[in-house]
């Protein structure tokens, strides 16, 4: 498994410095130093009333989710893996005048990375399939949560994660959806974001988690699951047939039949 986290490392330290100067629209950081509140429809609807809510975000990538969520008054942590996006995070944090912590290291080490115990914790868009077992990242949810306390997650859904858009533009199943894991390698040369940017760490590894295993995971840990959301869009272009909804997000054009795209859940502690 270290030489799969070395993989996406190298790829996430580059991609990150593509991420920040991005200008296609997907991250909004300019917006975001002009003093906007970019996160999301769908998070910002369901993720509830964070204001002086203690909050972790794990996998919190350059940490503009993690700052937007501070702008609502939220005391933020953010975690991730990659060094470069830990200065970038503390860059724009320094830069807007908004406050947040930002720590560098892998998610399974989170909790001898960061103390304490919070109110929230948050995990949104792109986090868990880099990540080879589900079951070890719920006990660092758990690990986290205050009593009462509740992770939000927000996430691709597994069943769109498991399909291809032929050349006639139909959605075929291609990837396993009971996957374990043995991962699955990708090549590509640009990121998500639709930048002409190219890298030179074109590889990653990645686990498609199943909707079971994801719930019965954070029951597993004594997590009670307040709500699961399917949604029918995604915040990147999964396939090349998507189009823009005007909103914020990537959508199925018309006659295609529907297909969950997104699931959000809340699950929390007793």
């Amino acid at each position: 498994m270290e030489e799969h986290f070395e993989i996406n490392h190298r790829r996430w330290e580059e991609a990150v410095q593509i991420h920040v100067k991005s200008t296609t629209g997907v991250y909004g950081v300019p917006e975001f130093r002009a003093g906007a509140d970019v996160l999301g429809q769908i998070e910002s609807e369901e993720v509830g009333d964070v204001s002086d809510k203690s909050l972790v975000h794990l996998q919190c990538h350059f940490g503009l989710d993690t700052l937007c969520l501070a702008r609502r008054g939220a005391i933020v942590t953010g975690l991730d893996f990659s060094g470069k996006a830990i200065e970038a995070a503390r860059a724009l944090s320094a830069e807007t005048g908004v406050a947040g912590t930002f720590v560098e290291g892998n998610v399974y080490d989170a909790a001898q990375l960061v103390s304490g115990a919070f109110d929230i914790v948050y995990v949104t868009w792109g986090a868990i399939n880099w990540l080879p077992d589900i079951e070890a990242w719920a006990t660092v949810v758990a690990h986290f949560l205050k009593p009462g306390g509740y992770l939000y997650l927000l996430e691709a859904h597994p069943a769109a994660m498991m399909l291809e858009e032929m050349e006639d533009g139909t959605l075929v199943p291609t990837y396993p959806y009971f996957q374990g894991r043995t991962p699955l390698t990708f090549d590509e040369s640009t990121t998500y974001t639709g930048d002409p940017d190219r890298l030179k760490n074109t590889r990653t590894c990645e686990w498609n988690h199943s909707l079971s295993s994801i719930v019965n995971a954070l029951i597993g840990v004594g997590l009670r699951l307040d709500f699961l959301n399917e949604h029918d869009r995604l915040v990147w272009k999964a396939f090349p047939s998507m189009i823009s909804d005007g909103q914020g997000f990537e959508v199925l054009p018309p006659g295609v039949p529907s297909v969950p795209l997104a699931f959000s859940l809340k699950a929390s502690r007793p």
